[in-house]
């Protein structure tokens, strides 16, 4: 085995390192297209009316449950006539589908604008660029928001695009009469929110 020198055993650890970093860097590439793969499989459903726009990437997904209130007005088109108007969100955000981890909460901020708030007091606050129906004609409609505000520090604040997606309730199915007028209506709802930054 003289044949094995020192210089032949550099020689071969030089090449094993090489096949190692080749086979990593193979690796690394299969895991990126596969989780990109799995995330585009993830949320297929969402409308593309309601796409966020190129360069943005996904950072977060939280679950909603909560209440949708509105408050009983006249209609502007027949004063004879009184619907529900929409007032304000009101739900938890959490971490997990079965809504057990709590992460923050959605709420209208003084401005009337639709804000998320997480539990490291970072917030946005946005307005409506778009939306689609629901699957479920019950269910208010999936939408696309833009950030107008960032607070804080922590997670939200790169926020540029939220997306409301697989909802179901929120929406009030009776119509209501005068003796309604000036009364409010909560309507239980779930959904999912995606927050979007710059890539």
């Amino acid at each position: 085995m003289k044949w094995f020198t020192q210089k032949n055993t550099s020689a071969f650890s030089l090449l094993l390192n090489r096949t190692i970093l080749i086979n990593m860097r193979t690796i690394s590439t299969f895991l990126f297209i596969f989780n990109a793969l799995l995330v585009s499989g993830q949320y297929k459903d969402i409308p593309v009316s309601i796409e966020v726009p190129e360069g943005c990437k996904l950072m977060s997904h939280t679950y909603a449950k909560g209440v949708q209130v509105y408050i009983c007005t006249r209609d502007p088109k027949d004063s004879l006539r009184y619907i529900w108007t929409f007032k304000e969100p009101r739900a938890e955000l959490y971490t997990d589908k079965g809504c057990h981890n709590r992460t923050g909460k959605h709420y209208f901020d003084g401005s009337k604008n639709p804000t998320w708030e997480l539990m490291d007091k970072s917030r946005i606050s946005g307005v409506k660029v778009k939306q689609a129906g629901a699957p479920d004609t019950s269910a208010i409609p999936w939408l696309l928001l833009k950030a107008t505000t960032n607070g804080g520090s922590g997670k939200f604040k790169s926020v540029q695009f939220i997306q409301r997606i697989r909802t179901a309730g929120g929406k009030p199915m009776e119509i209501p009469g005068i003796h309604k007028y000036g009364q409010t209506l909560e309507v239980p709802y779930t959904a999912q929110y995606l927050f979007y930054s710059k890539k």
